[in-house]
């Protein structure tokens, strides 16, 4: 049997919440309050219930905590499909691994395109059954007219900005990193080049074009010189792509692809027509997935630091739900990074040189 000042006996039962009120002289609401919203009670009186908690070895329940808080404990992760491509696995171990070490489950809802999904995630953040938002799309869910921007819950953009003022993100500088990939290839000596681009308007297919150009015009290609295709960031728009590449005439020698999985289903395509990588063409690709450590050959990107975006963002949006700091002020830009590979060199005339004067040094 066990006993504290004050309190009843409850045997070998659980302790209540209503034990500990008792023990401590004070209401089951302010046991509650000591629990959730410690900084509201005096000093003096959440030691009192803090004592009174320790005695009788009382745990609360989370799922009733929460319930009596207002809180579910659980942040939605908004993807554009439920395969999302190899990107965003790690981003979202960024987010899941910062936000449970603080409490927090974290569930993915994917788009689609589909009007159905939209409104299972807006009636879930409007239900009240989410606390906050991290979106990777770029694009929110919004039905019948309710955005998840109106829920009254925070919401932080993270790998593509979402166009609302004064929204919290983490970004990458995208365009910096474009116009990075790009003078790569013109370093090399190629002075004719082809970009294959992600979907069309998005943020990071935008910025990633901007970047590309500015390279492009500050090394004086012209027109005729810098061509682009239309890609979706997957695999198969970039095999796509490369059929269309290799129905050229005249093609260019070196290939700018959005993504990696771009770049991967492009030069897997060209290599399997009978051409040469870097050979015959040089590809450069952007994000820095597993995929082009292991690809043949292995690929020349722009690689972000993925778990740290999705990291970032979790804290962001602690932050929001714990009131720390003004959404203005929490919005971070990290850096990517140029990893050269196997998959880009010299363009073939510049190549041909090359091995010419070896060929005479070595007479």
């Amino acid at each position: 049997m066990t006993k504290s000042s004050g309190s009843r006996p409850i045997g070998d039962r659980r302790a209540r919440i209503s034990d500990v009120a008792a023990a401590a002289g004070v209401s089951t609401a302010t046991v509650s309050r000591a629990l959730t919203y410690p900084e509201r009670l005096r000093p003096d009186t959440r030691e009192h219930v803090l004592q009174a908690i320790r005695a009788l070895g009382y745990t609360p329940h989370e799922a009733a905590r929460s319930l009596r808080a207002g809180e579910s404990r659980m942040v939605l992760v908004v993807i554009a499909y439920l395969y999302s491509g190899a990107f965003f696995s790690r981003v979202i171990n960024g987010i899941e691994s910062e936000l449970s070490a603080s409490g927090y489950t974290v569930i993915t809802g994917s788009l689609d395109g589909e009007e159905g999904k939209a409104r299972r995630l807006v009636d879930l953040v409007y239900a009240r059954q989410i606390d906050g938002v991290i979106v990777l799309t770029g694009h929110v869910p919004v039905f019948d007219g309710r955005s998840i921007l109106e829920a009254g819950v925070p919401v932080v953009a993270v790998c593509a900005k979402l166009d609302h003022p004064g929204l919290p993100s983490v970004l990458i500088n995208d365009e910096e990193c474009a116009k990075i990939q790009t003078q790569h290839l013109i370093d090399l000596g190629h002075r004719r080049l082809i970009y294959v681009s992600g979907v069309e308007g998005h943020y990071n297919e935008v910025k990633r074009y901007a970047g590309y150009l500015k390279s492009a015009k500050a090394a004086g290609l012209k027109g005729s010189d810098s061509l682009r295709l239309a890609g979706n960031y997957s695999f198969e728009s970039g095999a796509d792509a490369a059929r269309a590449f290799l129905q050229l005439k005249d093609r260019p020698t070196g290939v700018v692809c959005c993504s990696d999985e771009l770049a991967i289903g492009f030069m897997k395509t060209v290599t399997g027509a009978g051409l040469r990588c870097p050979a015959d063409v040089s590809i450069v690709g952007f994000d820095g997935i597993e995929f082009a450590d292991y690809c043949e050959p292995t690929l020349t990107t722009i690689r972000q630091p993925r778990e740290l975006l999705g990291a970032e963002g979790a804290r962001i949006l602690l932050q929001e739900l714990n009131a720390v700091e003004s959404r203005k002020s929490s919005s971070r830009v990290l850096r990517g990074e140029l990893l050269i590979r196997a998959s880009s060199g010299p363009p073939p005339r510049l190549r041909r040189k090359q091995v010419l004067r070896v060929a005479a040094a070595a007479r």
